[in-house]
């Protein structure tokens, strides 16, 4: 299974962005599909998860501004980021997990297949 994330990018302060991330190998219908950061210096932290019902779930500090979807015949999860902040600025990873249950969806160690990262950098 290979993830492959895109859509990073420099984006001022009140924008828009979308970062993408597609899944080949495994069926896609089966994973719950997570977005985790890292910012320099920080540990990596979840922001939003999409379940195989897409049902999602964010971190309090993205609620009301970021959105997460899925596209099964894709075989693509999204990130939505609106009026982005400079506190956004982060390597976002795209994950996936088949077992994870939903107690353990904002965990790291419950998803078992990472992206590359995409660098998202918001300046103020």
């Amino acid at each position: 299974v290979q993830l492959q994330a895109s859509g990073g990018g420099l984006v001022q302060a009140g924008e828009s962005l979308t970062l993408s991330c597609v899944v080949s190998g495994g069926t896609f219908r089966r994973y719950v599909m997570g977005w985790f950061r890292q910012a320099p210096g920080k540990e990596r932290e979840f922001v939003a998860v999409v379940s195989r019902s897409f049902s999602t779930r964010y971190v309090d500090s993205v609620k009301d501004r970021f959105t997460i979807s899925r596209d099964n015949a894709k075989k693509t999860v999204y990130l939505q980021m609106s009026r982005v902040k400079p506190e956004d600025t982060a390597v976002y990873y795209c994950a996936a997990t088949e077992t994870a249950i939903n107690s353990e969806y904002g965990s790291r160690s419950a998803y078992g297949y990472w992206g590359q990262g995409t660098q998202v950098t918001v300046s103020s």
